[in-house]
Formats: C-alpha cells, sequence, structure tokens
C-alpha cells in the first residue's frame, strides 16, 4: 500500500531551534529532500554517521554530542516500582557504551521521559522539554503506555513528535516497545504489536531510524520460551532486558560488540 507524500515545513514556534539547527550543536540534519516521503527505515551504517564523526574527535576539536530519551518509565529507569535503577536501564547502558568505543568524546545522554506517561502527553511537551536540550540524536519510547490510547491517537501524537524532530534537523531513533508478561509474538490483533507495526511503518515512512526492542524480546520468547526472564515486575524490563534495547540502540552508533551485556540477570 503507497503511503501518502508528505511536505515538511518549519513549525511555527521552533525558527530559533531551527536556526540553532544550523550551528555546531548539530550537525546532522537529516538526508531527506524537503517534500520527499523517504518510505524506507533510514541505513543503519550511514544514517548517524556525522554524529560518529563528533564522537571520535578529540580535543580541541571535539564538541559536545547530547543525546534524548524521551518516553515513558521503561527509559526513565523504572523497575519494580517504585524503585528507579538508573545506572541499569537503556540510555544510561548506551551512554557507557558510548564512552567505551569513544574515549575522547564529550557526550550527554538525557533523559526526559515520566513514568506512567503516553505519547499524547508526550507531545505536548515537547517543544518545551525535550528540543530545548538541543539533541543531536533523540530516541522515542512510548508504544507500552499507547494502548491506552489506542492507534489513532498515538499516531497523530508520534507524528506531531517526528515532523518537530525533523524540522529541528535532528537524527530521530523510534523505538517499538518492551513488552510486559501478557505479550504474544506475532498476535495480529494484540495492541502492543499493532502499536509495534505502527511504529515500523512511521520509521520508514519519515525516513528515520527504528530500534524494535519488540523484536529482541520476541526472538528472546521463542528462543527460551519466558519472557519474564527479561523482566523486573509486569511491564518493566530487568538488566537483561534493557541490555536486548541499549545492545541494539548501540549498534547504531557503533559496529563493534555491544560490550556490556549480562548473561545472568534475575528479575529484581
Amino acid at each position: 500500500m503507497s503511503l501518502p507524500r508528505r511536505t515538511f515545513v518549519r513549525l511555527t514556534g521552533l525558527g530559533t531551534l531551527a536556526a540553532l539547527s544550523q550551528t555546531a550543536w548539530s550537525d546532522s540534519p537529516n538526508d531527506k529532500p524537503q517534500g520527499e516521503t523517504p518510505m524506507a527505515v533510514a541505513d543503519k551504517t550511514t544514517y548517524l554517521s556525522r554524529i560518529i564523526t563528533a564522537l571520535k574527535k578529540q580535543w580541541p576539536e571535539n564538541r559536545t554530542v547530547n543525546i534524548v530519551c524521551h518516553g515513558h518509565s521503561v527509559p526513565s529507569g523504572y523497575f519494580k516500582t517504585p524503585t528507579v535503577d538508573t545506572f541499569n536501564a537503556y540510555p544510561h547502558l548506551l551512554h557507557r557504551s558510548i564512552k567505551e568505543v569513544y574515549p575522547y568524546c564529550v557526550s550527554n545522554v538525557i533523559v526526559t521521559a515520566i513514568g506512567g506517561e503516553n505519547s499524547q502527553s508526550g507531545a505536548e511537551r515537547f517543544q518545551t522539554q525535550v528540543l530545548c536540550h538541543r539533541p543531536d540524536v533523540l530516541t522515542i519510547d512510548y508504544a507500552l503506555n499507547d494502548r491506552g490510547l489506542g492507534l489513532a491517537s498515538a499516531r497523530s501524537a508520534w507524528v506531531s513528535m517526528i515532523e518537530k524532530t525533523l524540522a529541528a534537523n535532528v537524527k530521530l531513533l523510534l523505538m517499538t516497545p518492551t513488552p510486559d508478561d501478557s505479550h504474544i509474538p506475532d498476535k495480529a490483533d494484540e495492541p502492543l504489536n499493532q502499536h509495534a507495526q505502527q511504529i515500523r511503518d512511521l520509521a520508514a515512512e519519515y525516513g528515520v531510524g527504528l530500534i524494535d526492542s519488540l523484536a529482541g524480546f520476541d526472538a528472546y520468547q521463542k528462543a527460551n520460551g519466558n519472557v519474564t526472564d527479561l523482566l523486573s515486575q509486569v511491564n518493566h524490563p530487568n538488566r537483561k532486558g534493557h541490555d536486548i534495547v541499549a545492545k541494539e540502540l548501540f549498534s547504531w552508533f557503533s559496529d563493534q560488540p555491544y560490550p556490556l551485556e549480562v548473561e545472568n540477570w534475575k528479575s529484581q
């Protein structure tokens, strides 16, 4: 099925961010001509090439690279609520992994996630609380909580965030959800699978990056049979689950092996 052609324009209120995107804080414009719909997920081998170049530079040629992780309780670091295990959650694991392979870089991984939030709320505060950090790379992770919104409302919120991100010339990685303990892989009418597919379609429609977390969990579940091995409670990953997400995220920044994987991690 063909998707509609989209024309991207700079949105009202983003003029300052658009201007800033031409300066040193963001040297990573999205490689898509205005008015064209890519119809394919971004190429992992090239999409973040300008960011990777910046990460490799040494003082005094280097600069600060900002990565922002936006979403709900999972990127916030909630394990068994109310415990927040920041240093075993995927944003921190990504940051540590980047520093393992780029020892000269100055980098920030900034978490703008709020536990319990869905994409509609996340979109409402997107410009003032997310783009204000001048990200070079942005991740969005909301689908686990978006089931309560429904597909149409969730899509509208994701499109709002996607288009504001692209207008600010920021590289974007959309994330399919991590599962809860009721998830059934490949069940077509399961809302979690439907939201994951919608995110895959959006990544292809806008030509941005895709972190298919759910596919990673599904592969484990099909091979080993128990998704609870990867969960700290019914709807939050444990460290082993966060490793699945962080490993895929890290693969967009480096072709080296993910350096932090923990083989044995019991649910907390």
